[in-house]
């Protein structure tokens, strides 16, 4: 193409912030509903490359159209309403078409993760592999550009796989009516980012889904001018929800940037944000704030370069909220017009499809200083200095949402008092998926244990302390890992993600914690002087003596979300798969 043909081009407009009619706060009864309703109006998906440059425009009436046909052509093919469709999922216009089609034709899309740069080619395999196996799809769906792979995927399942290409030319839609969608239908499954050795297909219906979109976007007041931007994968519940479903069930627009593209160019998030003319509304987990404040120097103007001044709300979600972190991030961006206010903090799992409590837009981050006893469980060593942990306040049920606090015997517990979380509504999950043992061991008269310890203060916020399964026990004190992880990454050099705690058997047969940090450092007698000073610094959170262990920058393994999996990392410690260092006594 010449110079002159590119000039000639027309430059790409984005769908509009707002849609011009009344919004309806996913009102609908089934999504395929919502998205009917969506594409009356002007609103619409825009996908951006790498630098932030705007590449495709794909507005709801658009994504109806091509979805409609995918709904026929699946249809086709012999899909019949209940059968599972797997889609490698791609942030673009053909997953979104697909997933939507999926829905249309009554069967269940099942988003499956992209690979990512931990574990390598033959641990992807496997992993989808064992989640095909799980969802048992019709057929498999993906990128052309990682079709090798996925067709090995397929094969090894016996299951059919296609690229979104051959999807396309595989068979004319069948002109045939569309089923009717039933609300208490399944919608779609989603799969925890978590470890895939046991995988769980959430089972969600249309109106839990219906009910959770709707819940949230009262929580967080959506308004005239707001607008999405979001660079979060579609395998996870918090991109594929709350970053794509509820904008269509919301009619709002959204800018997207890849998330293997903000990994490589961060700061093109807060590019996007800062050319945003109405109000921006955009989440985050921890680490992404993290990063972008990392890559800032002490010594750049930001307001040169960024206008944060219309994030309205900078949400947090998906792991444990750093008050530390979250406070760099506002140092570094305060000066280009971002506010503390913006940040929303929120709790949710995909088991209740999304969101359970969500905080008040406008009030921010409040934490609560709690003891350590209080934490541990165990009465305090008066010998020692009080130590604190800043929890944070995580909001309150969204609209048709209950969380209680219970205790071992599934006692309610009083305001204050740690213990596990509990929630029950219209959005908590129908099943998992072809596992009644699985879903009976979470799901009790209605109410879903979400595995995760917190505690409710009297105004009815949830504060969210850590995973009761990460828990270290040791000689009845618990300790929680992230007190040990985040203690490290105060010493110089050490990122978030840097360290993985757990407790481990030694040979005595006692149980104590094992700390894996990434180190980066060659010089044998430096490594040695940095575990030791490691080992200072967890004996002074724990009172104890640890296990610590130097092991190779980034080989510590992440969930396809891009958390640290502390479940895999154990394993693969003992399995001898993770080697660390080895140093003189």
């Amino acid at each position: 193409m010449t110079v002159l043909d590119t000039a000639a081009r027309p430059a790409l407009v984005p769908t509009p912030n707002d849609d011009g009619r009344p919004r309806r706060f996913a009102d609908f009864s089934t999504f395929c509903e919502a998205l009917d309703f969506a594409a009356e109006g002007p609103c619409g998906l825009n996908f951006h490359d790498a630098r932030g440059t705007l590449v495709r425009v794909y507005p709801f009436a658009e994504l109806r159209g091509d979805a409609l046909i995918a709904a026929r052509r699946l249809i086709a093919m012999g899909v019949q309403p209940g059968d599972r469709i797997a889609l490698i999922a791609e942030t673009g216009a053909d997953f979104a078409a697909l997933f939507c089609g999926a829905m249309y034709a009554g069967a269940w899309p099942v988003p499956l993760p992209l690979p990512t740069s931990f574990g390598g080619k033959e641990n992807y395999i496997d992993q989808l592999s064992v989640q095909i196996t799980s969802s048992d799809p019709a057929m498999l769906i993906y990128p052309d550009e990682i079709a090798a792979i996925c067709a090995a995927a397929a094969a090894r399942c016996g299951c059919k796989g296609l690229t979104w290409q051959e999807f396309a030319a595989a068979a004319e839609p069948a002109d045939t009516a569309l089923p009717t969608p039933d609300p208490d239908a399944i919608s779609y499954l989603q799969y925890s980012s978590g470890s895939t050795r046991f995988p769980h297909g959430v089972a969600v219906t249309h109106r839990a889904l219906m009910s959770n979109l709707a819940g949230h976007s009262h929580g967080m007041k959506f308004q005239p001018g707001d607008r999405a931007i979001s660079w979060l994968p579609w395998y996870h519940d918090m991109g594929l929800v709350g970053c794509f479903l509820s904008l269509i069930a919301n009619q709002v627009s959204a800018d997207y940037l890849k998330t293997e593209d903000f990994a490589r160019r961060p700061l093109a998030w807060l590019d996007l944000i800062s050319r945003n003319q109405g109000t921006s509304m955009s989440y985050s987990p921890t680490f992404g704030y993290d990063i972008c404040a990392r890559r800032i120097s002490s010594q750049s103007n930001v307001a040169d370069r960024f206008d944060l001044s219309r994030w309205r709300i900078a949400g947090n979600g998906a792991d444990m909220i750093r008050p530390d972190v979250m406070q760099n991030f506002v140092n570094a961006f305060a000066d280009a017009g971002f506010k503390a206010a913006a940040f929303l903090p929120s709790y949710g799992l995909a088991e209740a499809t999304l969101a359970v409590t969500v905080m008040p837009p406008g009030e921010g981050i409040r934490v609560e200083l709690v003891e350590e006893e209080r934490l541990s469980g165990t009465p305090r060593d008066l010998s020692r200095p009080a130590r604190y942990r800043a929890i944070v306040n995580c909001g309150k049920a969204v609209r048709g949402m209950e969380v209680a606090v219970r205790g071992e015997q599934g006692e309610a517990l009083a305001h204050h008092h740690i213990g596990k979380v509990w929630c029950r509504g219209s959005s908590v999950m129908h099943s998992y998926f072809r596992d009644p043992e699985a879903t009976a061991a979470c799901m009790v008269d209605g109410w879903l244990d979400t595995g995760d310890m917190g505690y409710l203060n009297e105004e009815g916020y949830l504060f969210i302390v850590g995973r009761a399964k990460d828990m270290i026990i040791i000689n009845g004190k618990n300790h929680w890992p992230q007190d040990i992880e985040w203690a490290v990454e105060q010493l110089p050099g050490f990122h978030q993600g840097d360290i993985a705690a757990f407790s481990v058997e030694t040979e005595n047969g006692e149980e104590t914690p094992a700390v894996l940090v990434h180190c980066r450092v060659s010089d044998p007698e430096e490594r040695v002087k940095l575990r030791d000073q490691i080992r200072e610094k967890v004996r002074a959170i724990t009172g104890m003596n640890c296990v610590i262990e130097l092991v190779p920058p980034r080989t510590l393994p992440r969930t396809s979300s891009g958390k640290l999996s502390r479940a895999k990392a154990k394993k693969q410690y003992l399995s001898g798969e993770i080697e660390p260092y080895s140093l003189a006594a």
